[in-house]
């Protein structure tokens, strides 16, 4: 059964190679490390919420809104999927019904995002509040669409169709449907992000760090279906 369906646009991926040791508490019960020619990766996302459907239901003043998350890799049984640290958005309603229903890492926070072009180039920027300041993700983009390459780092990123999450002694599994996105190519970003405040300790050696890649996919409709327990 469908939980939710919407169009995810516009996703900004940031990755960062990381020590597998770090993530190893985060790791759901069931499921291993997923890693791409040996490396393990986090990626920091933003993207778009559009046309959002709860069971069917467009919730007013929940339909359209951003989203900022830091996730890594696993697999399941052959199942390649993520696992969210935090996923921050700025809907308590969003944040109430996925961290009470999934067992997710929701975080409300005030948020903006803009998206702009010029002759050459689209820009795209996702911010959010911290504290008292802003965090915010930047990149700008050529113009033209092109495929993701098969076996490419940028389709082992984008290409994990399940969701995994842990609560207490279970684990936690739903799938995530959607295309193989295009991608366009980035030719420069910005990070103003402080990870050891936004997502804990175990991240902190993560800022001031350049990303060892950038991707922004376009987008796609998706559907996310409902949760079921693979290790209890």
């Amino acid at each position: 059964m469908t939980f939710l369906n919407a169009y995810w646009k516009n996703l900004m991926f940031l990755n960062y190679e990381i020590d597998p040791k770090i993530l190893e508490p985060f790791v759901p019960k069931g499921t291993v490390l997923d890693l791409f020619n040996g490396k393990c990766y986090v990626s920091v996302v933003g993207f778009k919420f559009m046309d959002v459907k709860v069971l069917g239901i467009k919730l007013p003043g929940h339909i359209n809104f951003p989203e900022v998350n830091l996730r890594f890799y696993v697999k399941h049984n052959g199942r390649r999927g993520t696992v969210f640290i935090k996923e921050i958005v700025p809907k308590p309603l969003i944040t109430i019904v996925a961290n009470t229903i999934y067992h997710e890492h929701y975080q409300t926070s005030k948020m903006s995002y803009e998206w702009t072009q010029d002759e050459q180039h689209n820009h795209f920027e996702y911010r959010w509040k911290l504290k008292n300041g802003w965090q915010s993700i930047k990149a700008s983009t050529v113009k033209e669409p092109s495929v993701i390459q098969e076996n490419s780092k940028e389709e082992f990123i984008t290409e994990h169709y399940f969701g995994y999450t842990k609560y207490k002694n279970k684990t936690f599994q739903y799938e995530v449907v959607h295309p193989s996105w295009q991608q366009l190519k980035v030719v420069d970003c910005q990070v103003d992000l402080d990870f050891k405040t936004n997502y804990g300790k175990h991240f902190a050696f993560l800022n001031g760090a350049l990303p060892s890649s950038i991707i922004l996919a376009k987008g796609s409709s998706v559907q996310v279906k409902n949760k079921t327990t693979v290790h209890r």
